[in-house]
């Protein structure tokens, strides 16, 4: 699992030129509980840094940008009518959306968990 400074987690999907992205424990706290989230449609191409997800929360609304180019393969739609499960399980059930990629190569530049862990102290 890699980690990018704007809090998203990224984890490639077994032998696919697939990534599952979501949101860090860390920026939910931040956040307070979500209570709603627009997803993105499947079949959406995005570029870094395009946004692609908007959540609200107790305490403030962010918008997640892409972290890589790609296209959305599959959303997390529960998600909709159960935005606190991004609180209850932020690394497994809570995950945002999946993407296709061309290189799964390009996430050795994000940081490790223990990296991350030292950039968000």
């Amino acid at each position: 699992m890699k980690f990018t400074e704007e809090h998203l987690w990224l984890r490639v999907e077994d032998g696919e030129d697939e990534i599952t992205v979501g949101l860090s424990s860390y920026a939910i706290e931040q956040l307070g509980d979500p209570k709603y989230i627009e997803l993105p449609e499947e079949g959406d191409v995005v570029s870094v840094d395009d946004p692609v997800v908007v959540i609200e929360g107790d305490d403030d609304a962010i918008d997640v940008l892409a972290p890589l180019d790609g296209e959305i393969a599959e959303v997390n739609t529960p998600l909709i009518d159960a935005p606190e499960t991004l609180s209850e399980d932020a690394q497994g059930d809570g995950w945002l959306f999946k993407m296709s990629v061309e290189d799964t190569a390009a996430l050795d530049e994000f940081m490790s968990e223990a990296a991350y862990q030292k950039f968000i102290r």
